[in-house]
């Protein structure tokens, strides 16, 4: 059975984030499971970069072509002079021309909120850490729930 309803590309996810925070990048992003098997979304971050690849490069262009961009915020991440220098800047840039939805993650307690991106709605809910709360997996499904609402809105738009 054939449909005249163009295929939706699915909406593509980038982590920015430290490498102390890689875990919970990993649990993060198994919450996001059900919507990557709907074939809604596509996640990236740089461990999918292969060996011998030129790893700015590859970076580069996935800031370039995410829908959504998560910046998974701790010490270590605001700590990271690559992470601010080139991936927060690129992305506030595409944010505010209106190319990009950046969202800021509270992964854990850190003085983030004179970061550039404090601007933003962060998740979880009330800019609460990830690590604070008493059950891991209710924060992220916090989270979660806040990333499947942007989804949400970003395929009305296609």
């Amino acid at each position: 059975m054939s449909s005249n309803q163009p295929v939706k590309k699915p909406i593509e996810i980038l982590f920015s984030y430290a490498r102390e925070d890689e875990k919970l990048r990993d649990e993060l992003e198994k919450g996001l499971s059900v919507l990557k098997r709907q074939n809604r979304i596509v996640c990236w971050h740089d461990r999918q970069i292969s060996g011998g690849d030129p790893w700015e490069q590859a970076i580069s262009s996935h800031l370039d072509t995410a829908d959504i961009i998560l910046l998974l915020v701790s010490r270590a991440f605001i700590a990271s002079d690559y992470s601010n220098r080139v991936e927060v800047r690129y992305a506030l840039e595409r944010h505010e021309k209106g190319e990009v939805r950046v969202i800021p993650v509270i992964l854990r307690q850190c003085d983030w909120h004179n970061e550039p991106f404090a601007k933003l709605q962060a998740l979880p809910r009330d800019a609460r850490p990830v690590t604070d709360w008493s059950n891991l997996d209710n924060a992220l499904y916090d989270v979660v729930s806040g990333i499947k609402k942007v989804v949400v809105e970003l395929e009305k738009g296609q």
